[in-house]
């Protein structure tokens, strides 16, 4: 008889697979000071690259801080430890830049 704990972790560890799979994840990622941009190395061999400016959690940061970009949670998340901040990578590949009113006053200065 199958214990159904087993089977749950079995669901559970397919459902984790299929995300390192799907989702975007960085393998490294950097801060290019003459041109402000974060440039983030992906899993998949993709590069992703954006201004940092328009983060919401990086917005006012200086480049000495923007520098200190770090791959965190199996490459689902960027973390700058200077000024305590994260990103969700997938979420940026999206072009999720910050919050709902964030994201709404950047499509007002952008346009």
């Amino acid at each position: 008889m199958v214990d159904s704990s087993d089977d749950e972790f079995r669901t559970a560890t397919d459902r984790g697979r299929e995300v390192m799979e799907r989702e975007p994840r960085a393998v490294s990622a950097s801060y290019d000071r003459e041109t402000g941009r974060i440039t983030v190395e992906l899993a998949n061999d993709c590069t992703f690259i954006f201004p940092a400016h328009l983060a919401e959690e990086l917005h006012g940061a200086d480049d000495e801080a923007l520098s200190g970009v770090e791959v965190d949670g199996a490459g689902f998340n960027l973390h700058w430890p200077a000024i305590d901040a994260d990103l969700d990578v997938p979420a940026l590949v999206s072009g999720v830049f910050g919050t709902r009113a964030w994201m709404a006053n950047l499509e007002r200065v952008l346009a």
